[in-house]
């Protein structure tokens, strides 16, 4: 099994993403998803930014993939996507079933993300056919549904599935998106005006219940999980079920360590971790 780094989830700088990847680029970590996966209006990096930066990360020896938007809502993001797709160089995350298309009419090999609903043996495998070469699994599924799933397969066809999985193990989870921009309205402005203030919320905006309980985690249009899911713990496990990739989805620089060491050293414990989703129950639980 080996580590990837997702994409970075939040709206940085490009002065910070360019500090961040350099990081990357002398990091150990074999696997890097690059671009723009939440929100079309984030222009501080643009494609050319991500392209450059891919050639960078290649030239350091990394595999490299270029992820897309989650929700596409606008013709001129679907142009966006079209660029990536025929950047002629590295494979794409399809995020949305646009990106699969996209990617099937020209023939391009592409990951399928976790924001993609796959709920079965039978949608894998008519992705395959389209061209998927790796499945990321969509985070609210368990450990008990892709043990199903392998074994389907093993049923079916005497041999192991013919396509990669990658499990989204370290990070806040990307729950939902919606057409609206929650980080806006917080701040009293209109999505079409929103002023980037994604800016000035480097991890999200965290939201709390009225008992001040953690509960999500506000990024623009996305809503992610308030605590990050941890599953070091079941790394064993996970490489006995024969898993090819780690994902460790980025928040910090601290990431990269992360990442480089998470598969031969055991991480300290986070002071608010959940791993619900694997184990069958709430996402929001920590099991032991």
């Amino acid at each position: 099994m080996k580590t990837s780094l997702g994409p970075i989830q939040y709206c940085w700088s490009k002065e910070k993403v360019n500090q961040f990847y350099q990081q990357v680029a002398d990091s150990n970590i074999p696997v890097i998803y690059l671009g723009e996966t939440v929100c079309s209006r984030r222009r501080q990096v643009k494609f050319s930014d991500y392209l450059a930066l891919a050639h960078m990360l290649r030239e350091s020896g990394k595999e490299v993939i270029l992820s897309t938007l989650a929700l596409l809502e606008a013709p001129s993001e679907y142009t966006e996507l079209k660029k990536q797709v025929n950047n002629g160089e590295f494979i794409i995350e399809a995020n949305d079933i646009g990106a699969v298309q996209a990617a099937k009419e020209i023939g391009l090999p592409f990951v399928c993300g976790p924001t993609i609903n796959n709920y079965n043996l039978a949608t894998l495998k008519k992705l395959h056919q389209w061209g998927m070469q790796r499945f990321v699994m969509p985070i609210e599924l368990s450990k008990t549904w892709l043990t199903s799933v392998i074994e389907a397969e093993i049923a079916i066809s005497g041999s192991a599935l013919p396509f990669e999985i990658e499990v989204f193990a370290h990070g806040y989870l990307p729950l939902a998106h919606s057409a609206r921009c929650f980080t806006a309205k917080q701040q009293g402005l209109p999505k079409d005006n929103c002023q980037t203030v994604c800016l000035t919320h480097s991890k999200g905006l965290l939201a709390q219940t009225q008992e001040q309980q953690p509960l999500l985690r506000v990024n623009g249009i996305q809503t992610q999980s308030a605590s990050q899911i941890d599953l070091s713990a079941d790394i064993a496990q996970m490489q006995q079920m024969g898993i090819n990739y780690f994902r460790v989805s980025p928040s910090s620089l601290k990431s990269i360590d992360v990442a480089e060491s998470i598969l031969t050293k055991p991480q300290l414990p986070e002071p608010l971790t959940c791993n619900g989703y694997w184990h069958q129950t709430s996402g929001l639980a920590q099991v032991n």
